[in-house]
C-alpha cells in the first residue's frame, strides 16, 4: 500500500492524522499531584509496604516531595509488615497461635494509626517523619 493509501480513511478522502507517539520520559508531577501521591504512599501503610514500594517507583523521579515521603513511608511499612507476616504464619501454628494472632492484630493497627496520622500531615503539606523508622532505604 502507498503512503497516500496509508493517509486515506476508508476510502472517503479524509486524511489521518500522523502517528503520534508518547514521550519516553513521564512528565514531572505538579504540585497538587506531587502531594496527592505522597499522601497516598502513607495512606497506604494501612495494607503493608507494597502501595509505598509501588508510588516510591513510579513516581521517585517525578516528584520530589513524593520521593521523600514514599521512601519515608516505605522505610516505616517494610520491617512491621515483614514482622506481620511472620506472625500470621506462626498464628497457624496450634498451640502459640493465639499468642501470634493477638501480636499480628496488634502490629497492623500500629501501622494503621502511623500511617493515617502520617498521611494526614503530609496531605497538608508538611514533611512527616516516624519516630521509631529504620530509614533502611536510602
Amino acid at each position: 500500500m502507498s503512503n497516500t493509501a496509508d493517509q486515506q480513511h476508508h476510502g472517503r478522502g479524509e486524511s489521518r492524522p500522523a502517528f503520534e507517539g508518547t514521550p519516553a520520559q513521564a512528565l514531572p508531577l505538579t504540585a497538587s499531584e506531587d502531594r496527592q501521591f505522597a499522601t497516598l504512599a502513607h495512606f497506604g501503610g494501612i495494607l503493608g509496604f507494597i502501595p509505598s514500594l509501588l508510588i516510591f517507583l513510579i513516581f521517585k523521579d517525578r516528584g520530589p516531595f513524593t520521593a521523600q515521603e514514599s521512601k519515608e513511608a516505605l522505610n516505616f511499612t517494610l520491617p512491621p509488615t515483614l514482622l506481620a507476616l511472620a506472625a500470621w504464619l506462626l498464628s497457624l501454628a496450634p498451640v502459640i497461635g493465639g499468642v501470634f494472632a493477638v501480636v499480628n492484630a496488634l502490629i497492623w493497627v500500629t501501622i494503621t494509626i502511623f500511617s493515617v496520622n502520617a498521611g494526614i500531615q503530609v496531605n497538608r503539606g508538611r514533611p512527616y517523619r516516624y519516630t521509631l523508622n529504620l530509614r533502611l532505604i536510602r
